[in-house]
């Protein structure tokens, strides 16, 4: 059996282990990215790619917004091929209580320097023509775009790859220990830093921690150009992120660069099948038919599945796992994953290395959910 020993090994390059490797090895340390897959495979294929702030909680805000600050940093190294379009969320008011909402969101995000726009409806028709009649407006913020997941994750790889990070695929991890990490042909991974970034299989590797898999549906048409020009979400898909129990399914559309568009959004919980179920397909479909008419006329030609990591309290695990000295947690991102990732590897870098961040990491520490933990 081989041994080889590194500074730290980590399990899981979808985009967010993808992140943390980036992040380590541009801090000098020497990285294993292990992977039963592709890079990139996992949750990060299935996602849609939103670059979004979110204001569910400052935490939530915090995380989100220092995360798309990096990634608009990044915007202009950025290949091609992970398709960065800047176009914005537009959060789709159906009736005047959610108008209500836009206002709050209005003031929150001003009141941190965010730029937003309200959109009153006649505005709103002439930015989205396929929207239906009678919707209230919008909130229309600014710094949000969509990227190709699958393509972003390979190039932060790559860059860790080209400060000397190694990767192992596709191989399974058999053991995460304080000492390394057994691989599924023998070989042996000696470090006294493991950073599990599994996603929603995170609690199969270790024992103890609270992630769930969370289900969802996507579907994408054929190509039909300036179809929307924004990601449009309707503002009941807050509504539907924060149920814990019933499936639930909202409309949020985004715009590929391919002139394709990519329909949301599904959420179940206990369903742990990757198949497509057309009853759940079903109801996404006719909740964006009640918002786009027209998406009628257009043909969908591929329909599939992902399984998000979700967390009791909507915040992701970043950092030392107390239950296993030499574990560390990159997980439970739930729908933000793509979003968060970049914020979530400077904040593991941070934290190995003990160095400070740029925002408050208490409140994404794996110890806020043990026995005997206050929240932080």
């Amino acid at each position: 059996m081989s041994r080889l020993t590194f500074d730290v090994v980590i399990v899981g390059a979808g985009i967010v282990g993808a992140a943390c490797a980036e992040a380590l090895a541009s801090a000098g340390l020497h990285v294993a990215v292990v992977e039963r897959d592709v890079v990139g495979s996992g949750a990060t294929a299935a996602g849609m790619g939103h670059l979004v702030v979110m204001d569910d909680s400052e935490a939530q805000f915090s995380l989100t917004r220092y995360s798309q600050i990096l990634w608009m940093k990044l915007r202009k190294e950025l290949p091609s091929d992970i398709a960065y379009q800047p176009c914005g969320t537009l959060w789709i008011a159906a009736d005047e209580d959610e108008w209500q909402e836009v206002e709050r969101k209005y003031r929150f995000y001003s009141e941190r320097d965010v730029p937003v726009e309200k959109i009153d409806a006649r505005a709103l028709g002439e930015l989205e023509p396929n929207l239906r009649e009678g919707l209230s407006g919008a909130l229309f913020v600014r710094d949000d775009a969509v990227i190709y997941p699958p393509c972003a994750a390979g190039w932060l790889i790559e860059k860790a790859q080209q400060k000397g990070a190694k990767v192992f695929l596709p191989l399974a991890a058999q053991r995460l220990a304080s000492d390394g990490v057994l691989l599924s042909d023998g070989t042996r991974l000696s470090s006294e830093t493991v950073v599990n970034a599994t996603g929603a299989w995170a609690s199969c590797l270790t024992d103890g921690v609270q992630v769930r898999m969370r289900k969802g549906h996507l579907a994408i048409t054929d190509r039909y150009p300036n179809f929307i020009r924004h990601q449009l979400v309707e503002l009941g898909y807050l509504k539907s992120a924060h149920s814990l129990t019933a499936d639930s399914v909202a409309f949020n559309v985004q715009p590929r660069s391919t002139g394709q568009i990519l329909i949301g959004s599904s959420r179940q919980y206990e369903a742990s099948d990757s198949h497509v179920e057309d009853h759940i397909f079903s109801r996404m479909l006719r909740r964006t038919l009640e918002y786009m008419p027209a998406i009628a006329q257009t043909s969908t030609v591929r329909v599939w599945t992902g399984f998000r990591a979700a967390t009791p309290d909507k915040l992701p695990f970043i950092g030392p796992w107390p239950s296993q000295p030499g574990i560390f947690l990159a997980t439970g991102h739930e729908g933000l994953g793509i979003t968060t990732s970049l914020a979530t590897g400077m904040l593991l870098a941070d934290q190995i290395l003990g160095r400070p961040s740029a925002i408050a990491r208490e409140p994404y520490l794996p110890s806020r959910t043990l026995p005997g933990r206050a929240h932080a």
